[in-house]
């Protein structure tokens, strides 16, 4: 096993996880109860930490829990029972989909923990009451702070019946300020803000249109530290057309201490080419993410005429000023001072801020043609005939509309089969593929839906690649992890909204110690 997959967990099929779960409980119910507490637990921790991007979870929260007849619903109550524990004024109002007589025996066990515990802030409303109450708590502007979606698991089998659908029809529409689905959101119908993966991630999960974001739940079914004994041996379907979850585990090895005799050339030095009087902020943000995700050198190339105040502003990396067109993008008689210094670089990334002026992407196809160190290639360098030139490994981080352009109409699957080309789909859930598997990661959300996010991207991935340059797809995976994983710390200490793009670098360190 490489090192990228020992970071990462393959996604099942329904029929897979199934079979999973067979092979590690093996009917023994005292397992079953300690994963269904373990994944209970994690979703109520998990909620809290998610709520903290629109503001922390409020004392007196208030608590819709839908419940089904299995384990989902058993994970649902007990994710709500944690939850009423950690706020001592926070009320729950469950609602049985079924019925109470339909929970099936650990679902029933987690009900009789919960009310044991939590009874006098515990309401069980019937389905037809939220049903005929759901126009008068829209009207009523009654903010319920949280609805967790347990009804249904992977196990489902359309159709959905139709006081089902009337009831997640419901409360899709109340006023609730974070929903959330345990495994999958119920019927494909109830619209999650995240969904709890538990254990393992379903494969429909990810093609959910309103699964939201979605969140895996380590229980330690692949040999992981976490919950529950495991089971070692991952899935051994694993193979080329494999989809693969990246974990936190692909950043580990950054967490733990430096040797102490380190030197800077230790950690790779990296060029970038950049920028233009057009678009000068790009190459700046790239140098920048470089610098903050541990490269040990830095050397930027960008027009002269920007070179100065750059300088100024990050002076812990080199710049050189290049020669520039009329327009004040890079100029083809500048590509000697790049050539010349070459062999200093470990990596090179190449595009932000650019421009598409056609003397530079001439230049730059130059580059790429004669270039055998690893290449980043993003924004405006991501042409086709840019990203096919050369025989070096290339890393190219497009977003879906740069991916268009490049694949046509092919998928990334069938776009990702040169071995040296590594690519990186940018999205909302970003895919890795080079060849073989395609690695997902649920790290990262909406306030990277703004200018420089990519560029910040751009600069980590060549960070990575500049101290591992034999192992591109890692350097990707650990770029795109650090990168979603600081956005998630951002979000949640600022929000979404009232944040600038570079404060992700604040959050980088705080995102390895909590590895430990």
């Amino acid at each position: 096993m490489n090192a990228i997959e020992a970071a990462s967990v393959p996604v099942l099929s329904c029929d897979e996880a199934r079979e999973l779960e067979q092979r590690i409980f093996r009917g023994n119910e005292a397992e079953e109860w300690r994963a269904m507490q373990a994944a209970g637990s994690a979703i109520g921790s998990a909620v809290v930490l998610d709520f903290r991007e629109i503001g922390e979870f409020p004392p007196d929260g208030r608590i819709l829990v839908l419940v089904g007849k299995g384990h989902n619903g058993g994970d649902a109550l007990i994710a709500a029972r944690s939850l009423l524990s950690a706020f001592p004024r926070a009320t729950a109002e469950v609602v049985f989909a079924f019925g109470e007589r339909a929970l099936r025996p650990l679902a029933a066990r987690a009900w009789r923990e919960f009310q044991q515990s939590t009874s006098s802030r515990i309401k069980v409303v019937g389905p037809s009451a939220i049903v005929e109450r759901g126009l008068a708590e829209k009207a009523s502007r009654r903010t319920i702070d949280l609805c967790l979606d347990g009804i249904f698991g992977f196990q489902f089998r359309p159709p959905l019946e139709s006081p089902n659908r009337a009831l997640l029809e419901t409360v899709n529409a109340l006023p609730i300020r974070l929903r959330a689905a345990v495994d999958l959101p119920s019927g494909d119908l109830f619209r999650a803000d995240f969904t709890y993966a538990t254990g393992s991630v379903k494969a429909p999960v990810l093609s959910s249109d309103n699964a939201g974001r979605v969140r895996y739940l380590d229980l330690g079914f692949f040999g992981g530290t976490p919950a529950i004994a495991s089971s070692n041996d991952r899935d051994s379907s694993s193979g080329s057309a494999r989809d693969l979850i990246l974990t936190d585990e692909v950043l580990r090895p950054l967490a733990a201490l430096r040797a102490p005799r380190s030197d800077k050339r230790e950690f790779g030095h990296v060029f970038i080419v950049g920028g233009s009087r057009g678009y000068p902020g790009a190459v700046l943000m790239c140098a920048m993410a470089a610098i903050r995700s541990g490269a040990g050198l830095v050397t930027v190339f960008v027009p002269e005429s920007l070179q100065p105040a750059f300088a100024a502003r990050l002076p812990e990396a080199m710049w050189v000023a290049w020669p520039e067109t009329p327009s004040g993008s890079l100029a083809l008689e500048g590509e000697h001072l790049l050539r010349e210094r070459l062999q200093r670089a470990d990596a090179l990334v190449i595009g932000p801020g650019l421009g598409r002026e056609p003397e530079t992407l001439a230049l730059v196809q130059s580059i790429v043609q004669s270039a055998r160190i690893p290449i980043v290639l993003d924004a405006d360098a991501l042409q086709p005939e840019i990203v096919d030139a050369g025989g070096g490994p290339r890393v190219i981080t497009p977003h879906l509309g740069e991916f268009k352009r490049l694949a046509g109409d092919a998928d990334l699957r069938s776009y990702a089969q040169d071995p040296k080309i590594t690519v990186v789909l940018k999205g909302p859930t970003t895919r890795i593929c080079n060849r073989g598997p395609i690695y997902h990661s649920l790290h990262g959300g909406p306030v990277l839906a703004r200018g420089g996010s990519g560029d910040l991207l751009a600069g980590m991935i060549g960070a990575q690649l500049a101290q591992a340059p034999d192992e591109p797809l890692f350097a990707a995976a650990r770029g795109v992890v650090w990168h979603g994983a600081a956005s998630d710390a951002l979000a949640r200490a600022r929000g979404q909204v009232a944040v600038a793009t570079t404060e992700l670098l604040d959050h980088l360190g705080a995102v390895l110690h909590s590895l430990q």
